[in-house]
This record gives C-alpha cells, structure tokens and sequence, in this order.
C-alpha cells in the first residue's frame, strides 16, 4: 500500500496545488472531547480525517488511528502539511466513528465536522472549535489542533582561528598578487570536538603537511592551530516568530486620484458593478484574506489618498475611508469593503497621485513598534493605484526610512497605465535608494501591475505579493537580534488536553 504521504504528493500533484518549492512543514496534534453519538449505547471508536480544500473540492489527505471506545481521544498519529503563508489553505476534520469490523465511512457514522485555516491553527498555536454535524453542532463534542513546526536546523556557526609556529612560507603580498599558495598543512576535525571551545578553553590542532611526515623523520607538525571561540547563532523562523504570538497588522490604502475615472460611470476603475467585482475589491480581498488570519482582533485601518474629502472638500493623502480619523479601522476585511463602497459618492476624485504620506503613517505606527523590543507586531501595507505616483523622490526616501522598520509594502497597480516606473520601487532590479543616496536596509517593497493577473484567480495574485513576507519578518528580527515573544510559553502550551 502507497504511503500517506506519497498519496498526498500525488493529490497535490494532480489537482496542481502547489507548484513552488515548501520551505515549511507543520505537524499537527488532535484531540476530540464529548463525542459520544447519542442515538449508541455503546462509546464510539473515532478516527479523524484531515481533508485539503482545492479548487473547490475536498479531499483526503491523512487520518487518524483508531481509538477503541472512547468519548475524550487524545491522538497519536500527528499530521504533516506543507505551510504556505502566501495561500489560503482550507482544512476540514471530520471525526467518524469506525467500528471493527468495517473500515468505511457510512453516514451514519460521521460525529461531527470543524472547518478552518492552517493559517488559524498556526497563528493561535492551539485552536478548539466546536464539532458540527449537518450544519448544527453536535452537541458538546469539540475538537482541539496543536501546530508545530517540523523545522531543520537553520543555526549557523561563527568560529575564530589562530595560529602559532606555522612553517615560514610565502609573503603575504606574493599570495595575494600571483594567486601561487603554498600548502603548509592540514588537520581534521568534528564539530562535536570544536564546540570545546564555547566554554571558554582553547581548543587546538597540529597541522600536519604529509609530504614532510612521509620523508623527514624527526618531523612533528608545521604549526598549531587555535581555534579561540565558536558561536552558535540561533536562526528563528517566520512560523516561531507567528506562534511567538507576533500579529501581521494589515493596512490598506487606496488611490481616489481623478484618473480613475466616475465612479457613476462604468468605465471608471471604481465603477461598483452589482455582480462583479472592480480590480481595487479583487485586490484587496486575495490579500486581505491571507493577512487576516494572522491578526487576532481582525481590525484592519483602511485610507485613502489623491482625493477632495468633506466637509471641507481638501485635497487629502491619508484619510481615513471610514471619515473617523480618530479611528481608522474596519472590522474585518468585509468591513473595508463596505467603508470603501460608502466613501465613494461623498469623495471628490482628484491628485496628484502621492504615496509617500500613506508610507510615513504607517512608518510611525512601525516605529512605535520598536521602541516594545519585541517580535509584537509586524505591518503590512497595501497600496492599491491606478497610475504612475508623482511624489517618487519623497516616496523613495520614506521607502528607505521604512526599510529600517518592522514594515513590508505591497504595491498593487490597478489598471493600464505605463508602471514602469514603478518597478524601481522593488528592489528587484536593483537596490533602491534615496535621493540622498542612502541605500533601503532590506528589500520591503513587492510591485505588481494587477492586469497581469487578469486571466489568473486572485489567488495568484496573493501568492505572487506575499510570498517574500516571510523572510521580510524574519530578516528584520533576527538581524535585529529580537527573539519570538513568549518562546518559553509556546514551549510549554504543547499540551493536548482540550
């Protein structure tokens, strides 16, 4: 019999889910309580099965041993998954009851059902969801999940050397210039025997050149070499740095720029369609509803720019779409929908199109962050614009402000103007800099014009925008030296009573 694993690489495979390589894999520990099928009088004997959503259709992906008459099961079998932070991975358990003389699954034997993200399970470390059957839930039963990260070891070592007496060979010039090195001599080592040195003591090695060993017979080394100091240096993940209790703080901004065209008009970019979506929804959706996942209280400030606001109708680049500036924040992805969709007919579409103040907002709030020390919250902003920005200078400065800052911005053109410009803005062809010439710290800006994603599911438009977000948080902690937050606790919440 095929292993599981192999039968869901060849799932994967076959339905085309996942076409880049998976850099992170979770384990996943369940426990059922309360299951008891009140229409037996006998105790159940549950199994539970992981199904993987893909487009639009479940499939199995692994499941559970077998827990003979038992109401409160705590399972050995563990869950792998492959964790992608750029998708939405759907996930389904469904707790059956699996009698011994049969291994099918009968209606009749489904216990109840809980639908989530691994996005979820990952971001709150340990979910516990009611069970539910056939839309209801099944009356006290609830299910519990523990999220684990299946790391390697991503450590790196620094390690000092010295020598003594080594053999008098050539100038340091000579080698330099001619590339002619002359070999004095070798030695071996493990890693095991090298890490001596980390307590404090030197650790030492003759080094031995076999020529002379072969010939001279009084010959006993052509130097010693010291190593003085080895130095593991501990390399977080992003999923340590998630499950350290770090919020993804999710900002969106929107270009009301005149070039956008009427709103009332149904060319215009922001034309509300009753069944159809505009770009500026689609966009904001696909990467919305990745980020939320990891953001606990699901408040997300959404602004505006390039827009004559009431009651004074003055040019604005940072207003907030819900007009309460006091407030900025919509409650959940929905919510900037709605406040987008009302803003509309109050706004008068103007310009220029400037990014630069939007940057600096969310710059403050980042860097209010830092002053905390710790691995607490990580900002993501979504500029979504029709045109080619006109403050470029000003928005490259505060590009390389932001890239000092626990902050990433996602670019998303919308329309067909010319973005060549643009691309400057990613660091992808080239460090950017500032007019001064200051180069960015770290890569924090992803540019992409929406109409290439025209003819692909907005999915992939999330994938290509938020794959780099990862290792965007994890270059900015660990080159700060800021450990996850609450490391010790998530150490000791891996417990599976539900």
């Amino acid at each position: 019999m095929k292993k599981m694993s192999n039968i869901y690489e060849s799932a994967a495979n076959t339905l085309g889910i996942f076409n880049s390589p998976c850099l992170t894999k979770v384990e996943l520990r369940v426990a059922c309580k309360g299951i008891s099928d009140r229409d037996a009088l006998s105790k159940p004997d549950p199994c539970v099965i992981l199904k993987m959503q893909s487009h639009g259709q479940w499939f199995e992906v692994d499941r559970t041993e077998v827990i003979r008459t038992c109401i409160n099961p705590i399972f050995s079998k563990l869950f792998t998954v492959d964790f992608y932070f750029e998708e939405v991975q759907r996930l389904r358990f469904e707790v059956h009851d699996i009698s011994s003389n049969h291994n099918g699954l009968k209606e009749a034997d489904f216990l109840g059902g809980m639908e989530c993200t691994l996005g979820q399970i990952v971001s709150q470390r340990k979910l516990s969801k009611s069970l539910l059957k056939h839309g209801n839930t099944a009356g006290k039963s609830s299910i519990t999940v523990i999220a684990e990260e299946l790391s390697g070891n991503d450590d790196y070592v620094e390690l000092s050397f010295s020598a003594r007496k080594l053999d008098d060979k050539c100038i340091v010039w000579d080698w330099d210039s001619n590339g002619k090195h002359d070999f004095i001599g070798e030695f071996s080592s493990t890693f095991k025997e090298m890490r001596g040195a980390m307590e404090g003591r030197q650790v030492q090695w003759e080094c031995i050149n076999p020529k002379y060993k072969a010939k001279k017979k009084n010959y006993k080394n052509s130097g010693i070499v010291i190593l003085n100091q080895c130095k593991i240096h501990k390399m977080h993940s992003f999923l340590d740095y998630i499950m350290g209790g770090c919020q993804i703080q999710f900002t969106v901004a929107i270009d009301f720029t005149a070039s956008n065209g009427d709103p009332r008009n149904s060319c215009s970019l922001h034309y509300i369609h009753p069944y159809q979506p505009n770009e500026y929804l689609k966009a904001l959706v696909a990467v919305g509803e990745i980020c939320q996942d990891y953001d606990s209280d699901k408040m997300f400030p959404a602004f505006g720019f390039g827009a004559r606001i009431p009651p004074e109708y003055k040019v604005s680049h940072d207003f907030a779409i819900n007009f309460n500036e006091d407030n900025p924040e919509c409650a959940g992805i929905q919510g900037v929908v709605e406040a987008y969709q009302s803003c509309l007919p109050k706004l008068q579409l103007y310009g220029p199109t400037n990014i630069a103040p939007i940057i600096q907002k969310v710059a403050k709030s980042a860097s209010e962050e830092t002053n905390t020390k710790e691995a607490s919250q990580y900002f993501i902003l979504l500029i979504l614009t029709d045109g080619v920005i006109t403050d470029m200078a000003d928005t490259r400065e505060a590009i390389v402000h932001a890239s000092h800052l626990p902050m990433s911005v996602i670019i998303v053109g919308v329309g067909n103007a010319d973005f060549s410009d643009m691309q400057m803005l990613d660091g992808d062809d080239g460090i950017l800099r500032s007019p001064k010439g200051e180069p960015v710290l770290r890569d924090i800006v992803q540019f992409v014009p929406f109409r290439n994603f025209k003819h692909a599911s907005p999915a992939a438009l999330a994938k290509s925008v938020l794959a780099e977000v990862p290792n965007q948080v994890v270059d900015y902690y660990n080159g700060k030296g800021i450990k996850p937050k609450c490391m010790s606790e998530y150490e000791s919440s891996r417990t599976l009573a539900p």
